[in-house]
Parts: structure tokens; sequence; C-alpha cells
């Protein structure tokens, strides 16, 4: 058989995630600490737990409809109103997925048809340029700088736009930066985009995980609404990732369509997690809150343990990561995060991974214990010591 020619050339171009390589390296050694993974070290709340563990014993073992339980999807609206001041109608705007992951596929598969442009802000996840490509869609890649906090502006989405542009992606808090979007840098994204045909994939995932600023979305920017699609999930403000729930908002139009897909491809999200995700939704906010003071802490530790160090690191205000800059040490990130590796048995994950924007970066996880991060952060010191 000739395998290469059967196979989807859309799908033969994707490079292998620059993450994966970490983790299989990671998996060769022993007693490693890894700031690389990006989950959450706590363990899904009790109740939240219980919650899944009495649908099973209740026999609730069956699919659901397609876009999820509808006592869910009225929990999510709930939420989302009560949270961020977001209203969506839970019968046709709100579909449940198997994590956020299935809910950004859907977007850019319900939108984009070979050859249209969308617009991804890097560094940013690794997910977002594969699936348009796989799409066969274009993805344009926008450099954010750190002389503007890693966000998007205004004038860099406006030289981005083509005829052919028909999403742009807003990463925000994003991963690996910490960066976020305050409501004035979003009411000037909104300036650039009113007047055009562009849609809006928000990929809030984080926004339970801000500091010191309440998460604001670009759908509650007048007008914004109605071309915005919003992706959240359960993963990193529930600790819920093994548990797989994500879930989709966007306009009747839109929902409809992406709905097809998800009928075909997926049928229905795991009805036990379904179950669990009621009771985050319902019960949920204070395990959120605890998380986020425990990473704040976290992160203000690391912070200054690397000023201290002398390692420059901007401050991230959202997610669980920093970004620090290791370029002054005459190595490439992968050089550097594959040395740190051997040397001090710690990894941590080149921001080359994330995309333009990112060499001379690492991305650090605090999702981790304390006593793993007061670990590696010594481990981290002792390790520049001997490039100096």
């Amino acid at each position: 058989m000739d395998y290469n020619s059967l196979l989807a050339d859309s799908v033969k171009s994707l490079a292998p995630s620059g993450i994966r390589k970490f983790f299989d390296l990671l998996e060769e050694r022993a007693d490693a600490i890894s700031l690389g993974i990006g989950e959450p070290d706590f363990v899904t709340p009790w109740h939240i737990r219980d919650a899944g563990i009495r649908s099973l014993e209740r026999g609730f073992t069956k699919y659901t409809g397609n876009a999820g339980l509808s006592r869910l999807r009225l929990a999510i609206s709930d939420y989302l109103t009560r949270r961020f001041d977001l209203h969506y109608n839970p019968l046709t705007q709100i579909i449940v997925t198997v994590g956020g992951s299935e809910a950004i596929d859907l977007a850019v598969r319900a939108l984009v048809n070979p050859g249209d442009e969308v617009i991804i802000p890097v560094p940013s996840f690794v997910c977002y340029g594969p699936i348009t490509t796989i799409a066969n869609g274009k993805p344009v890649y926008v450099e954010t700088k750190v002389e503007n906090e890693f966000r998007l502006t205004a004038d860099e989405l406006r030289a981005a736009i083509t005829p052919r542009t028909k999403l742009l992606v807003l990463p925000f808090p994003n991963n690996p930066t910490g960066a976020i979007m305050e409501r004035a840098h979003l009411e000037e994204i909104a300036e650039v985009l009113r007047g055009t045909n562009v849609m809006v994939l928000s990929d809030e995932i984080y926004a339970e995980l801000t500091y010191g600023r309440q998460h604001v979305s670009i759908a509650t920017i007048e007008g914004m609404s109605e071309r915005t699609i919003l992706v959240n999930g359960f993963s990193k403000s529930h600790a819920m990732t093994g548990w797989r729930m994500g879930y989709v908002c966007a306009p009747p139009e839109i929902a409809g369509q992406m709905l097809k897909i998800h009928q075909y491809a997926i049928m229905s999200a795991p009805t036990t997690s379904q179950y669990a995700a009621i009771e985050a939704m319902t019960n949920g906010d204070e395990d959120s809150q605890l998380m986020r003071r425990e990473y704040d802490s976290r992160r203000r530790y690391l912070l200054e343990r690397l000023e201290a160090i002398g390692i420059p690191c901007f401050e991230p205000r959202g997610a669980f990561y920093l970004f620090p800059y290791i370029g002054g040490y005459g190595l490439s990130s992968e050089e550097f995060c594959e040395q740190f590796l051997l040397a001090e048995n710690v990894a941590i994950i080149p921001g080359t991974a994330f995309g333009l924007g990112g060499d001379g970066y690492a991305r650090l996880c605090y999702a981790s214990s304390m006593d793993n991060i007061q670990e590696a952060i010594n481990r981290l010191e002792r390790f520049v010591k001997t490039l100096k």
C-alpha cells in the first residue's frame, strides 16, 4: 500500500506538537519534576466527583441529547450570566462538547472554506493553526510583543485583515504568556471589526483564572455578541481535565451548524461527565476561587524568585503560566529547555512550541505543588549559574 498517497495532504503537512517532544523526553527520566503540562494539580472537588458517581449509581449511562443535557445547558447559561454578564439561550446557543478543543474544532469547521484566512495571535496554544489547516483554511499569525504585554493591538489586527479573513482567534487569558485583554483593549479590537464580516473565536478557558482583574469577554462589548463564538470548559476552572467537558456558545444561526458537525462526529459528550458538570456549574464557584488564590500565591513566589535570579519575566495576569525570557544565555529556547532537563531533571516548554515570538522564552506552569515549584526553581537557579 502507498500510504503516502492515501493520506490527506493537510494532515501530512502538520508538524508534531512541540510540547509533545518534551513529554516524551520526560517519560524517559525517573523522578523528573514537570512544570510543563498545563493541568491543575488539584483533584476534582469531591462534590463534583460525587455527582458523577451518583449518576452512575442511578443508571444514567445512556446517550444524552446531542447538544447536551438541558439541565447542564441551563446551568451553563446561569453561570455565564452570574460570573461574566454573558447572556445565552440554553436551548439554541449552547452546545456541550468533549473539552474546549472540540468546541474550537467545531467553530473553525463550521466557518472556514478552503482558502479562508484565520488570524491567530501568537505565542498561543498550539491547536488553532493545525485545526485551521485541517479545515483547508490559511492561518495568519500575528506576533504579539512583550512591550504590549503580549496583547493583540488594534493596529496589528487592522494590518492583518484582508478580503479573505473569516475569523479572528482571541486566546485570552493566554497560554503560554498569561496575558489578558482588558475592556479598553477589547473596545479597540471591536472598533476594528465593526463594519467587517469577520467572526471572533474567543477562547476563554482560563476566564476564572485572572489575578487582580475580573475577566471581560469580548461578547459583552456592544455589537460583538452577534459575531462572537465563545469557547469555555471545566478543565482549568474546576480541575476536570480528564472528564473532557467543554462548551461553545454562539449565535443560533452558527450554533445550529456546529451542532450538525457535533452530531456526526461525536453524538454527545460523556453522560457521567455532564452530571458532574451540572454540579460544577451550580455549586463550584467557591472551588474556583480557592484554586485561583493558590495559583496566585505560586505566581507571586515564582516572579519573585525569577527576579532574584536575574531572569526577566513579564508579569502574567491570567492562566497559570509564566513566560520568562531566557534568551540571554546564548542558547535557543529548545537548547535551553533540553539542557535544563538533562542537567537538572526539570521539564519546562520552549517558547517556540507556541509559535512566532516564542524563541528566547520558555513556559513554566505553576499548576504544580509548591514543593515541586520550589525545588524546580532552586534547580533552575543552579543551572543558569553554569551558563554564565
